[in-house]
């Protein structure tokens, strides 16, 4: 006898009890990897289709029945075929009633139909049961193991316990079921897998379009500029000195503009009164992507860490130095070391590195298999974003500050790159200053547990 430890994982689902027996409408790639991944399950496999005849590709171990017959067998019937050919299960209508069936199907494009697939199956088949599921999951990473897919299933229904009844299947499967209620979230559910990065969409606009713009801005002022008032040819620069200039001011700005959305959501608060008013949807829409614009945020900080490292390695930079040399040995003269900058130079470099580590550690800390696993108090206290965001701020002053007062610095009267790098994160750590007062904090933590200045409900 196989003794079952107690601890067994839902990768590793018991396969020497068997359960109840499940039929598959549909012997396509889907529908046959599924039923493989439940007959390992312990679940016994009867599929449904127009030709009784075994094929290779059918699991060994299932049953091939017609359509009538096979839905008498089974009480979940999941039906792994396209919404077009639905028309077929209508003369079905008395052998599926009160039958759970668990409706699989895509689209091609986001909203192709009125409705949902889902619910256009409850209306063909109104004596069932219809539930929503598996359309998240594909045949590969079912074949697979799912070890390198993701293991989120979405279950959406108005019947309970047949929802239960397919959540119980996805967890024998190894997957995670995620309830997102009603039959009525089948069309979100359905338009999933057709989006492409659906909250990456607006920062990766916005990082392009920054990124373009502090671009051409370096490009007139280091190589245009001086080409045409000082007749050096720079071009040069385009490689490695514009996009070392470009990434530390692209990933300042974008982790302020992290942090930006949270003053402007307690500023609406504080003057509302009230947590219990929607915030503006240009609002809402940027607190989700605070993590992916935190993320991209990291990459511009790695690639100007990168690009720094390799700067001794220039041509520019060895000329230049080796023209130093060369001119204090025909000057017979040694230029003392200059304490101030010195310190400037190594406060610089100590704040960016610190600034960095922080970044780091905030960009580990946003992977789901590391949030996960932390509580809330633990995920606060590594979470030292506002810290990170005052170091790499203090990193740029002490590097370009010295431009802020320099006429030499404003070329065609415009600012350095750098001044303009922190005028947003500058306002977001003066404006987090104010709100971090007792008389501005203590109303606001009310306020977010639940006081409000104008209940709209009074006792």
């Amino acid at each position: 006898m196989n003794k079952n430890s107690s601890n067994t994982m839902a990768l590793a689902p018991n396969t020497s009890n068997k359960r109840e027996t499940v039929c598959i409408f549909g012997t396509g790639d889907f529908g046959r990897a599924l039923g493989q991944k439940m007959i390992q399950s312990g679940y016994s496999v009867v599929y449904g289709s127009r030709s009784t005849q075994m094929s290779n590709l059918i699991p060994k171990d299932a049953e091939v029945l017609g359509h009538a017959e096979a839905a008498q067998k089974a009480a979940i019937i999941i039906i792994a075929i396209q919404r077009q050919h639905y028309n077929f299960l209508t003369p079905l209508a008395e052998v599926l009633r009160g039958k759970v069936l668990v409706d699989i199907s895509n689209n091609l494009k986001l909203n192709q139909y009125p409705e949902s697939n889902a619910e256009y199956l409850a209306q063909l088949l109104p004596g069932s049961k219809v539930v929503k599921a598996f359309n998240t999951v594909s045949a590969w990473a079912l074949q697979s193991g799912t070890l390198d897919a993701s293991r989120q299933v979405f279950v959406c229904g108005d019947d309970v316990e047949a929802k239960q009844m397919v959540m119980n299947i996805v967890r024998a499967l190894g997957l995670t079921p995620l309830d997102k209620g009603s039959l009525l979230a089948a069309q979100e559910i359905e338009n999933y897998p057709l989006q492409l990065f659906p909250m990456w969409k607006f920062p990766i606009f916005l990082s392009l379009g920054l990124t373009a713009f502090f671009f051409l801005y370096c490009l007139a002022l280091d190589v245009i500029y001086t080409y045409i008032y000082e007749n050096n040819n720079f071009s040069f620069f385009i490689a490695i000195t514009i996009p070392n200039r470009v990434c530390p001011v692209m990933a300042l700005i974008l982790l302020a503009l992290v942090y930006l959305p949270g003053i402007f959501a307690a500023i609406i608060q504080l003057y509302r009164g009230t947590k219990y008013r929607r915030f503006p949807d240009w609002l809402d829409k940027w607190m989700l992507c605070r993590k992916q614009l935190g993320l991209i945020a990291l990459a511009f900080a790695s690639l100007h860490a990168v690009f720094t490292l390799v700067t001794p390695l220039r041509a520019f930079v060895s000329w230049r130095t080796s023209k130093g040399i060369i001119s204090q040995a025909l000057n017979n003269k040694t230029e003392p070391l200059n304490n101030t900058n010195a310190w400037l130079s190594d406060s610089y470099l100590a704040l960016g590195i610190l600034g960095y580590f922080l970044f780091v550690l905030l960009g580990i800390t946003s992977l789901p298999s590391v949030s996960n696993n932390v509580n809330w108090r633990e995920f606060r206290f590594v979470n030292l974003g506002y810290l990170a965001l005052i170091f790499c701020t203090a990193h740029t002053l002490v590097y370009g500050g010295k431009w802020f007062l320099s006429p030499s610095a404003y070329k065609w009267y415009l600012p350095n790159i750098y001044i303009l790098s922190l005028i947003i994160p500058c306002a977001v750590l003066v404006v987090k200053f104010v709100l971090i007062f007792p008389c501005v904090d203590k109303p606001l933590t009310k306020i977010r547990q639940g006081w409000e200045r104008k209940p709209k409900y009074s006792e």
